[in-house]
């Protein structure tokens, strides 16, 4: 059997350090996306525009898009939540910089969940970030969107996936340039995780590319990545070593690690463009600057 490759979307830059209680120096945050680079990784979330008093880590966004490097084999994604946080990514491309090249949309499958992260609620959330995917097209910012907490909410519980389907109906008209699902609480099961991608997938027909980006609070996460492989995800999201939660949902934990999700992958045939031995010791070197073990368990057995 012939395996399609798959595309990683490294996250640890973003998602794996918004939740980490000592602030990271721009510099290391620099140091670590050079070392992702050096390892393969080709799409990057580097950063978000929120405010610094709701994620402290990313204070300082504009100072690490400013110190990328300016590879054009490279896809610098920054995650916003409103259009204030597209015209900061905008902005990033002044007077002729890189800049950032891709914003990612976030609307919450939880009216509760919603409104403690975003202030908003479901419907809200899906007509502001309509608008947004409108003006980042118009002003020509690549634009791709996450439906989150898509398996679960730390308030509200299940999410059905009517729910789930009915957003993503909705997004799809805006034609983003991926919509994915997100289990941000590492609730989901690898039957669930089948189930829904291939829900999407029928309701998407091809048209717009599906991203997985899973959580392994319950220590699924790598199942359900091998569910949403067999039905058609081709583009998931891993951060390094396993780092990350949200600030936002009670003891959620980190998401897949990319170690662990390229071992998989590879292991099964599926190519990832992910140098695994490099990619372990940038693990063992970002270790040593938190102070602390990573929780990849590929990482970890090397």
């Amino acid at each position: 059997m012939v395996f399609e490759q798959i595309e990683l979307v490294e996250v640890g830059p973003r998602d794996g350090l918004q939740n980490e209680p000592d602030i990271i120096a721009t510099d290391t945050k620099l140091a670590l996306i050079g070392r992702m680079i050096d390892y393969g990784a080709r799409r990057l979330e580097v950063a978000s525009f929120v405010h610094p008093q709701r994620v402290p880590q990313m204070a300082d966004a504009e100072a690490v898009i400013a110190g990328l490097p300016d590879r054009t084999d490279c896809t610098y994604i920054g995650l916003v939540l409103n259009k204030r946080g597209v015209l900061r990514a905008l902005a990033t491309r002044e007077g002729g910089a890189r800049g950032i090249d891709q914003v990612g949309c976030v609307v919450v499958a939880s009216d509760t969940f919603g409104q403690k992260n975003q202030g908003q609620t479901i419907e809200q959330g899906i007509a502001e970030t309509r608008a947004m995917l409108r003006f980042a097209r118009e002003e020509g910012m690549r634009a791709q969107v996450t439906i989150s907490a898509a398996f679960g909410c730390p308030f509200e519980g299940e999410v059905k996936h009517d729910t789930v389907l009915a957003i993503a109906e909705d997004l799809a008209a805006e034609a983003p340039e991926e919509i994915a699902l997100a289990d941000t609480i590492g609730v989901g099961t690898p039957w669930e995780a089948g189930e829904l991608f291939g829900k999407l997938g029928a309701l998407l027909g091809g048209k717009i590319p599906m991203r997985a980006h899973f959580h392994n609070t319950r220590g699924t996460g790598i199942a359900n990545a091998w569910e949403a492989y067999k039905a058609g995800v081709r583009v998931f999201d891993a951060s390094l070593g396993g780092l990350g939660g949200c600030p936002f949902a009670p003891r959620a934990t980190g998401n897949i690690a990319t170690e662990d999700l390229v071992y998989m992958m590879e292991r099964s045939g599926v190519a990832t463009g992910i140098d695994l031995e490099a990619a372990i010791a940038a693990n063992k070197w970002f270790a040593g600057q938190l102070g602390r073990e990573l929780p990849s368990a590929v990482a970890r057995a090397a």
